[in-house]
């Protein structure tokens, strides 16, 4: 994608330093490093299918900026309107393999880069344009600036005719539960598409434990969401529309190896299918293989489709490609 062409979709949000041990780190585990970050998670799925995509965060003006400017170029999603804290430091993480499937993640982004950001800085990106804003919870829980960063995003959106997604994302770390409820529960009327796991959906429309998914769901609706999809894990996913129609994707059977950012890729793929206009069915579907694709590799983007790769798993188990 080039520097000053519209992108068919705009992010942003905190992403990190990302140091990934193989056992845990007091015995002196071996760690790999890569990036991390929902929001540019989200970018390069969507960047591997083809769409032109923009990631506007803010970053230190140190070394791991310098890796994660180097890694989101490379994987084709344009950084032009990043932008650099020259007083702050680009956040960072640990995660451990402690035992099986089971990690442990140890955050570094108090006062960070990403959290000092406002919204003068995402005035170039939002000027550029786009079709759809990409936005999460994290971001909201980063501070004042992030979440003044999120709402002016949304109403710019709102107010140039973007598709607006968010993806609840809820980090107990950073945030009460109480605390989410009440900033998101402001946005969701701003909001077209609202991507939630079953046990966040309370956080965007009532904690009321006699009130089911379904009532939740319609109460969305009629505020104003035109979609709204819950994800299921190893269940699957469901899409209720504002139409009243309401379709169901069972999960992919692929072996489990990392579930981190699985829900990063399921809401690239979702994305994907909006922008490629594809009905509702075929958009759950899609947003249904990348988070397959994502769970069956190591890495929280690395195992990420390309469009060409999208019906691999298909092919019957133990299949060469030759």
């Amino acid at each position: 994608m080039t520097s000053g062409a519209a992108a068919d979709v705009l992010t942003f949000g905190e992403t990190m330093l990302s140091l990934q041990s193989e056992g845990p780190l007091a015995t002196g585990a071996p760690a790999r490093t890569a990036v991390a970050g929902a929001e540019s998670n989200v970018a390069v799925g969507l960047a591997r299918l083809g769409h032109r995509v923009s990631w506007a965060g803010r970053l230190g003006a140190d070394e791991p900026a310098r890796l994660i400017l180097r890694t989101l170029r490379g994987e084709g999603v344009d950084v032009h309107h990043a932008t650099t804290d020259p007083d702050a430091s680009t956040g960072a993480l640990l995660r451990e393999r402690l035992v099986a499937d089971v990690t442990r993640v140890h955050y570094w982004r108090s006062g960070s880069a990403a959290s000092r950001q406002r919204p003068e800085h995402l005035a170039p990106a939002l000027a550029a344009g786009a079709r759809v804003l990409h936005v999460t919870g994290i971001t909201c829980a980063l501070g004042t600036g992030p979440l003044a960063s999120v709402t002016t995003a949304v109403e710019h959106a709102r107010a140039h005719g973007w598709t607006v997604v968010l993806d609840i994302n809820y980090r107990a770390r950073l945030w009460s539960r109480d605390e989410a409820a009440d900033t998101l529960r402001r946005l969701r009327g701003s909001v077209d598409v609202i991507i939630a796991s079953d046990d966040e959906l309370p956080l965007v429309v009532s904690d009321d434990d006699t009130e089911g998914e379904a009532a939740r769901v319609s109460r969305l609706l009629a505020g104003g969401a035109r979609e709204v999809v819950v994800k299921r894990g190893g269940d699957g996913a469901n899409l209720y529309g504002a139409d009243g129609r309401h379709f169901h994707q069972p999960a992919h059977s692929v072996p489990v190896l990392d579930t981190v950012g699985a829900g990063d890729a399921f809401c690239a793929g979702y994305v994907s299918g909006l922008l490629d206009g594809l009905p509702p069915a075929d958009r759950l579907r899609r947003a249904g293989t990348t988070g397959a694709f994502a769970v069956a590799a190591r890495g929280d983007w690395e195992g990420l489709p390309h469009r060409d790769e999208l019906a691999l798993l298909d092919a019957p188990p133990g299949s060469a490609i030759r």
